[in-house]
């Protein structure tokens, strides 16, 4: 995937088949339209293109009224993430817009004019049902379609993606990891939700009970950090070496009250040293909730449990 994060660096293509949007958690909904762009492109003999925004909209425009949670804007990607999985799922050119107020401010006829058409050289443009685009979002599909023979290019709306009859969206994904709901997180993804971080030194208690922990600073501070509680987890490490794993997300109250949230977790059938390095965990499944015991002997019992309660929900 040839990716292009300046649109004046963007090369002169034929026949481009295009899409465009945020794209946060490319989930389910986002592989429908990406599935849809390839099949149109290998009917037409075209490049697929997909156009995303950096930074997130939200993050310079501010919420729309019909969701204020999204103040606190919390992402499922980070932009790496987001560029490894458009290029797993078959993308061919990647352009990374720059999202500004100047850009937010382009009309409709600017958007499609300078961006579409002049940047991308889009023929065939394949969008979600609620695609908008242009100044206070004016335009949409409608707006395409009435036009497309002006603009000389095709225009296909691709519907819903319903889970469980419920549509797939990135803020149902944020309410679910925010609830601890990983499976329906997954569900709504289509893979499990990533977590990347640095593993840091911590106080080296785990060691001392025989569970060691991995202390994890995650590296993107937007980055959504599911609820607290204990989850199975697969973890990656730097050499590519994947395991099964418990995770705590929480403030260890057995240890001391008043401590800052922690990321915590105890790879199972791994020795080694993790400092310094790339940590990847995938969210498989909640366990429980973060609970206080009476001592180091209680918590050890309990970790022994949340082991095998991995093991099962990885098996």
């Amino acid at each position: 995937m040839h990716v292009i994060r300046d649109p004046a660096d963007f090369p002169l293509l034929a026949n481009a088949v295009v899409t465009s949007g945020t794209f946060d958690g490319v989930h389910l909904g986002h592989q429908r339209i990406l599935a849809r762009l390839r099949q149109v492109a290998d009917a037409v003999g075209g490049p697929t293109v997909v156009i995303t925004y950096w930074p997130h909209p939200r993050l310079v425009l501010g919420p729309p009224p019909s969701h204020p949670e999204l103040l606190e804007l919390q992402l499922l990607n980070t932009l790496e993430e987001r560029i490894a999985r458009l290029a797993q799922l078959g993308v061919d050119y990647l352009l990374v817009m720059p999202f500004t107020r100047e850009f937010a401010q382009w009309t409709s006829e600017e958007y499609i004019q300078q961006l579409l058409i002049n940047t991308v050289g889009a023929k065939h443009l394949v969008i979600g049902y609620d695609h908008r685009f242009g100044k206070n979002r004016e335009g949409g599909f409608e707006y395409l379609s009435q036009h497309a023979d002006r603009y000389g290019f095709t225009v296909e709306e691709i519907p819903r993606q319903d889970v469980d009859a419920v549509g797939v969206s990135s803020t149902r994904i944020r309410r679910a990891l925010r609830s601890g709901d990983a499976a329906t997180a997954s569900r709504y993804l289509g893979y499990d939700y990533p977590l990347t971080g640095v593993v840091v030194h911590g106080q080296k208690l785990g060691r001392t009970i025989g569970y060691p922990t991995a202390n994890l600073q995650v590296t993107e501070p937007l980055k959504l950090v599911p609820a607290q509680g204990i989850y199975a987890v697969w973890a990656t490490t730097a050499a590519g070496t994947r395991h099964p794993a418990m995770l705590s997300i929480g403030v260890r109250p057995t240890i001391g009250a008043g401590l800052a949230q922690t990321i915590e977790v105890n790879l199972l059938d791994f020795s080694g040293d993790l400092y310094d390095q790339l940590l990847t965990l995938e969210f498989v499944a909640w366990l429980r909730g973060e609970e206080k015991y009476t001592g180091l002997d209680a918590l050890t019992a309990q970790l022994a449990l949340d082991a095998q309660a991995t093991r099962a929900a990885l098996a």
